[in-house]
């Protein structure tokens, strides 16, 4: 390797990388999700990670921040792959040591999550023996040995930089059919399609189609589900099938009991309509969004294994280990929390907690929201703490009353002339009673105005709102919007950060009369 640029030798460094990465991907294939290494060296990292920073990542990059956090993860690995590569010499093979070093962690990763045996390494291992071979392999001279002739030094170069670019895109090929086959082995595509919806005892009460308002483009009062925001901490969506799903309550409890699918058909189905909201939704935030669910009362389950007159809390547990407490009260009374099985008519998606998740009106997704829902422990919050409010949220995260504009958009131009603006409001369990809004015109402040709302459907969804407005003066102007609950309680303008229990403070968009 000598005479070699460190140039060329780091990008044999990113080319045995990418080799172990690959192998390790492909080999896990037959041993299932628990020994995929990129998951739980990504899902290590989501936990070893500080609450404002997750905090950050969210409010930063919303629904792309597993996207995010996997690229970097790969950038880290490519930059201490070719650091280590270019400093490496026979007598000191530091890429090498590098390539074992990220093994050792990939293992310990593994071997971290829930459900994985010693076994579960061997992919690791493999990957890890695979990239050292392809980095000793690349940098020991049998590829790029030359005569000696002028120049020869960058022939070498040359020709060492194209097998590794040849090493690398054979790693890369072996990740992407590793991955392809990994998602398919474990897929529970086929298990979602067959399944059919249960018939509903208690369907919800008909959406009237006021409350859409006319003349303006605002989200539709039911969100697709291939538009409902998703927040979580789940790196690679959990795959459980029915028939091995479980769901276990215990605790403080008169009974234990485990409920399978089958045992679900002796309980009342029931639709709702509800919105949910995520706690890390900012000011004017789209982290909200509202369905139909379709599920069993999770009363009625806890019902039957008798809940203890002091516990406080339920401590549900996702598939993956994630965690939420819910106040047993919240559960149990008129609200009709859900353990949901269907969203808008059809299964849960995947990545929206199929086969089953909990739904909790009024209260922020962090400490009810629990998808892939395997296991219910009724118990105290001077007992328990569940994961968000171990890194700093709040026990208890009622939804805030707060509201949104969505037309006009920041920095829009609006042409002189009447015209419509509008959003939506929401303070589940509570409801919406009024939205006004205020248009301040250059150098002066505006008076509040009252917004036509969409019609009520209930106290657990959001509200649309329109207002009308004469745009007269050009020039920027700013329209603000607040809202009022049906307990008469007014949004705040105190504006604070999501953290520890919501964000709050009135929504204003600046927009521009041309």
């Amino acid at each position: 390797m000598a005479g070699l640029p460190r140039s060329t030798r780091a990008w044999c460094g990113i080319a045995a990388a990418a080799v172990a990465l690959g192998v390790t991907e492909l080999v896990a294939v037959p041993f299932g999700p628990e020994a995929d290494a990129r998951t739980a060296v990504g899902s290590a990292v989501i936990d070893a990670t500080s609450g404002p920073v997750k905090e950050w990542a969210i409010t930063t990059f919303g629904m792309a921040d597993k996207l995010v956090l996997s690229l970097l993860v790969l950038a880290v690995i490519a930059v201490l792959a070719a650091v280590s590569a270019a400093l490496q010499t026979r007598r000191f093979p530091v890429g090498s040591a590098v390539i074992v070093a990220g093994g050792v962690l990939g293992c310990a990763a593994v071997l971290s999550r829930a459900g994985a045996d010693a076994a579960d390494v061997i992919p690791t291992l493999a990957g890890t023996a695979c990239g050292v071979a392809a980095l000793q392999f690349l940098l020991s001279g049998r590829l790029t040995d030359a005569t000696d002739t002028v120049g020869a030094d960058v022939d070498r170069g040359r020709r060492l930089s194209l097998a590794a670019l040849g090493v690398l895109g054979a790693g890369a090929v072996a990740g992407a059919a590793g991955a392809a086959l990994s998602r398919r082995a474990a897929s529970v595509t086929g298990d979602r399609t067959a399944f059919a919806l249960p018939r509903v005892d208690v369907p919800a009460p008909p959406i009237p189609q006021a409350v859409q308002p006319d003349g303006v483009a605002l989200p539709s009062f039911i969100t697709p589900a291939a538009d409902f925001y998703r927040i979580d901490t789940a790196l690679s969506v959990p795959q459980l099938a029915r028939d091995q799903w479980r769901l276990r309550v215990h605790g403080m409890v008169d009974r234990e009991i485990t409920f399978g699918f089958a045992d679900l058909e002796r309980f009342e189905v029931v639709d709702k309509v509800v919105t949910l909201t995520c706690v890390s939704n900012p000011v004017g935030g789209d982290l909200i969004s509202t369905a139909t669910w379709t599920g069993y009362r999770v009363r009625d389950l806890l019902a039957q294994a008798g809940i203890h007159p002091d516990a406080d809390m339920v401590l549900s547990t996702s598939h993956d280990g994630w965690t939420a407490g819910t106040p047993v009260e919240v559960l149990t009374d008129a609200r009709d929390a859900l353990l949901a099985v269907g969203m808008n008519g059809e299964p849960l998606p995947t990545e929206h907690g199929y086969p089953a998740r909990l739904v909790v009106p009024g209260l922020y997704g962090y400490v009810s929201a629990t998808k892939w829902v395997v296991d219910l422990e009724l118990t105290r919050f001077d007992r328990a703490q569940a994961y968000w409010t171990k890194l700093g949220w709040s026990e208890r995260g009622p939804v805030k009353t707060e509201s949104r504009i969505d037309v006009p958009r920041s920095g829009a131009d609006v042409a002189p002339g009447p015209v419509t603006f509008g959003g939506v409001a929401w303070a589940q369990d509570r409801g919406v009673r009024a939205v006004e809004v205020r248009i301040d015109p250059p150098g002066g402040e505006g008076d509040w105005r009252p917004a036509r709302l969409g019609a009520g459907y209930s106290n657990d969804t959001w509200r649309l709102w329109s207002v009308d407005w004469q745009a007269r003066e050009p020039g920027l102007h700013t329209i603000t919007v607040r809202a009022t609950d049906n307990t008469g309680a007014v949004q705040t303008s105190d504006r604070a950060d999501p953290v520890p229990d919501g964000a709050t403070g009135w929504h204003s968009v600046t927009f521009n009369v041309t």
